[in-house]
Order: C-alpha cells, then sequence, then structure tokens
C-alpha cells in the first residue's frame, strides 16, 4: 500500500510540474542559446555526466555550440553540423563566435551586400560575434584581425531574429 501511495504521489508531482522533475535547468538561462568552447579540448558525452562514453573531442577553442538543454552543470548542445550531446558547464563561454558554413563569403566594409569585401572567409573558419542589430540581415564579425559585416545566411551561431548589442 505505501508503494503505491508514493507512485501515486510522485506521478501527480511530475504531471503537475509538467515533467520538470526529468530534466532540470541549471542555469535558469533561455534555451536555446549560444555559447562557445572555453577550452582547445572538450569531451562531448553521450550522457550528462563524467560516468557517460565520450562521442567525440572538439579540439578548437571558440567554437560556436547551441545549448538545447541542461541538467545540473551540464548542458546538451548541438554543433554546427548537427551533432548532439553533453559538456560541463566550465568547458563552456558565453563569449559569442561563429561558424562560416557555406562557401568563400565576404566579410564587407559595411552591412550592405553591395559594399566593399574587406576579407574573404572559406567554410570551417570561425571568428567573433560583436553585433547582430536588430532588423537587418548583416552581423558585424571579427575574423584573424579583421572587422567587418557577414550576412547571417553566411554563418552558424545566431537565433533567426536574435539581436546581439
Amino acid at each position: 500500500m505505501y508503494r503505491l501511495s508514493l507512485f501515486i504521489v510522485l506521478a501527480a508531482i511530475l504531471f503537475s510540474t509538467g515533467g520538470a522533475l526529468a530534466q532540470s535547468t541549471g542555469s535558469g538561462l533561455a534555451l536555446p542559446r549560444f555559447v562557445s568552447l572555453r577550452a582547445g579540448e572538450v569531451n562531448l558525452r553521450t550522457g550528462p555526466g563524467v560516468q557517460y562514453p565520450v562521442e567525440w573531442v572538439y579540439r578548437k577553442t571558440g567554437l560556436p555550440l547551441e545549448v538545447i538543454a541542461e541538467y545540473k552543470t551540464w548542458r546538451k548542445v548541438r554543433d554546427w553540423e548537427g551533432s548532439q550531446g553533453w559538456v560541463h558547464q566550465t568547458m563552456l563561454s558565453s563569449k559569442r563566435t561563429f561558424i562560416v558554413t557555406t562557401g568563400t563569403r565576404d566579410i564587407r566594409a559595411k552591412s550592405d551586400p553591395t559594399s566593399r569585401p574587406v576579407a574573404k572567409v572559406q567554410p570551417g573558419v570561425s571568428g567573433q560575434l560583436v553585433a547582430c542589430p536588430s532588423g537587418t540581415e548583416y552581423c558585424r564579425v571579427e575574423v584573424e584581425g579583421f572587422d567587418g559585416w557577414l550576412s547571417r545566411l553566411d554563418f552558424w551561431g545566431v537565433l533567426k531574429g536574435e539581436t546581439i548589442e
């Protein structure tokens, strides 16, 4: 009788919280959101804990990741290729970065498609995301000493319609 009562109470709690106990959040920050890798070697695990196997190792500081879920101090992330897994929060930074995902693209002097190019970037190049003003399809970026504007369509690392000041 005691087990049945306990089960009913737990079921009622889960139902009333919409299952929130099944996946508690750690930070209280909005999901999804973008972060970047803090270290030059970061393990992507199959679950939220060191007991889970390492599925992949990222080896480049500053790569952008999208946080799609949280569990205590662990963040479930997705990379630009669609791979998903869990990373400890200490391996992530709030610094905003991007990665070029399409063909060779021009970084422009102004947020205008007719503005002169200041640099060309190839797929796989990453850099810092400086600003994404509202109402424009361009974001201000910095890549290896070059500062300019890149179309949102040419990179991964910003939510659709997101404003970054």
